[in-house]
């Protein structure tokens, strides 16, 4: 399943459920016994991983949208008073 494709099945999910489940593959990791069993789990939690760091900026990106619209209200009716 490409990067694409795994974003929009978990797009849907919030920061904490898609580390949630990272935590579950990163035990499962360490449980496991058998190398040749993990490798595909770890190339779904190295995939995971890209998807949280890109949720994350876009949501870095939407908080300081808001700050600097918030800030920009507030010396417009500082403006506007004087």
């Amino acid at each position: 399943m490409k990067d694409k494709d795994l974003l929009l099945d978990n797009n849907s999910q919030t920061l904490e459920e898609l580390t949630d489940q990272a935590y579950k593959i990163i035990e499962s990791l360490e449980n496991e016994k058998d190398l040749e069993n993990s490798v595909e789990s770890y190339h779904k939690l190295l995939k995971l991983n890209n998807i949280i760091e890109k949720k994350f900026h876009k949501n870095l990106r939407n908080i300081n949208d808001e700050t600097k619209n918030k800030i920009q209200k507030i010396i417009n009716k500082k403006w506007e008073k004087n």
